[in-house]
């Protein structure tokens, strides 16, 4: 007889890792490296990064969601330096229906534009679909973040709709957020085509 496969629940704190890039559990040791990868991202006014002085709270408030089964933070490591570039995380966990979210992910200005994102997409996805058996992986970024909107097509995931006024930013500006997800029958192709595209360099 053989034994059930180990069910990987989508909020267990693990370490994936590629040739590109790691990702580790995040962690109060990694707020020196964070505090100097949040220099220069002040203009990104539509997505939510923390200023360098604000990284050590914003630690604290992923970890504190992660207690209470919300998000899964990692740290974004370069493989070949071993230093943190950025955050990423699982949120809006529905671990009852195999659903989740990919978001709160920021990157340095030195990393944005190389393999680091691809690669680290590469392992959420796969970890997703592959570890934890999930049935919807969804992006949600604001309607103005061009950049953003155009990776997460890349991916191949679909666009389910606009949120409108969804939420209110910082500075009281009011945030319509555009919704996408992807599907476990998309996910092959999705695959093959990050892996090409980390070919490609």
């Amino acid at each position: 007889m053989t034994s059930a496969p180990e069910v990987v629940l989508l909020t267990d704190p693990v370490t994936l890792e590629n040739a590109h890039v790691r990702l580790e559990p995040l962690a109060a040791e990694h707020a020196p490296d964070l505090r100097q990868a949040a220099e220069g991202l002040e203009h990104a006014w539509y997505t939510s990064v923390p200023s360098p002085a604000g990284v050590d709270a914003e630690i604290a408030q992923r970890q504190a969601w992660r207690k209470r089964g919300e998000m899964n933070p990692w740290a974004i490591l370069r493989a070949d330096t071993g230093v943190a570039v950025g955050m990423t995380t699982f949120c809006n966990i529905d671990q009852a229906n195999r659903h989740v979210e990919i978001g709160y992910t920021w990157l340095s200005v030195a990393a944005q534009r190389t393999a680091v994102n691809t690669a680290a997409k590469l392992l959420l996805l796969g970890h997703a679909f592959e570890a934890c058996d999930a049935i919807a992986v969804e992006f949600r970024t604001h309607f103005h973040n061009r950049q953003s909107r155009a990776a997460i097509e890349r991916l191949g995931a679909k666009l389910d709709g606009i949120l409108r006024n969804h939420r209110l930013g910082p500075d009281g500006s009011l945030r319509d957020t555009a919704v996408y997800s992807l599907l476990p029958h998309e996910w092959p192709a999705a695959r093959l085509g990050l892996q090409a595209r980390l070919r490609r360099g």
